[in-house]
């Protein structure tokens, strides 16, 4: 399957540069980039948007990055203003995670944030359901700041209708190590399941944000087969009440 990693969660695979601070207010949560041509893919441009998307690795890495990431996450708005979405599989069962905003060639431009606690659908907690593959994970404050603070937020956004928009996906291949983009609009795969067009998606970029025109995430790589069996489509459930109350439950408890 394309979206595990080489890295165990639980019993089945899964899956501090100086802080340059960012002038974002809240207004600024909004806004993404310009789309390039639909359904290519390449390398993703560092600017305040990408800072918003991260790779994940084990806490044993946080010194030494260099191709140590194993899944892809991204920072959403909360009120506590720490608060990351991700796939369930890349974090259920997983001690020891850091997450790293704007990860590039072994740098982590805007530092290294401890993952706290992690909120998994129920769906998935019972039994691994695809339809419930979706995480938050909240992370520690860094120097008296949240995270939110350094690189901004998307806003997390339920009942979108597929293929409404296009949106930009952003993520982190294992064998890379600069994250990678593409646009274009997705289509409906079952009730449950969205899916996208989009080559080179491969092993890490599960927890990658699909993010409108408008700043929020309507989907996140996952999902069908960890997110799909080849490089070139990949799927997200389709953000229903199921993520809203999971949502609602991670701002009530982080």
């Amino acid at each position: 399957m394309k979206r595990i990693s080489r890295i165990t969660v639980t019993s089945r695979p899964a899956l501090l540069g100086a802080v340059v601070m960012l002038a974002l207010t809240s207004a600024s949560v909004a806004a993404a980039e310009e789309p390039g041509p639909f359904g290519v893919t390449g390398d993703a441009v560092a600017n305040r948007h990408t800072a918003r998307v991260g790779a994940l690795f084990g806490a044993d890495r946080a010194d030494h990055l260099s191709g140590g990431h194993f899944c892809t996450a991204s920072v959403v708005h909360s009120p506590q203003r720490d608060l990351l979405v991700t796939a369930a599989h890349c974090v259920d069962g997983t001690d020891g995670l850091v997450f790293v905003p704007g990860y590039r060639d072994g740098q982590a431009p805007y530092g290294v944030w401890k993952v706290g606690r992690r909120f998994l659908p129920d769906g998935w907690a019972k039994d691994q359901d695809e339809d419930s593959d979706l995480a938050f994970v909240v992370v520690d404050d860094r120097d008296g700041q949240a995270v939110e603070d350094v690189v901004g937020a998307n806003r997390f956004v339920t009942g979108a209708a597929t293929g409404a928009t296009a949106v930009t996906l952003a993520g982190y291949p294992n064998s890379r190590e600069v994250p990678i983009r593409c646009t274009n609009k997705p289509r409906p795969h079952s009730r449950t399941q969205q899916r996208i067009d989009c080559p080179g998606f491969a092993d890490g970029t599960s927890g990658s944000p699909w993010i409108n025109g408008d700043g929020q995430v309507v989907g996140v790589l996952g999902g069908h087969e960890h997110g799909g069996s080849t490089d070139d489509v990949s799927y997200s459930v389709v953000l229903g009440g199921e993520a809203a109350e999971l949502y609602r439950d991670a701002v009530g408890g982080s």
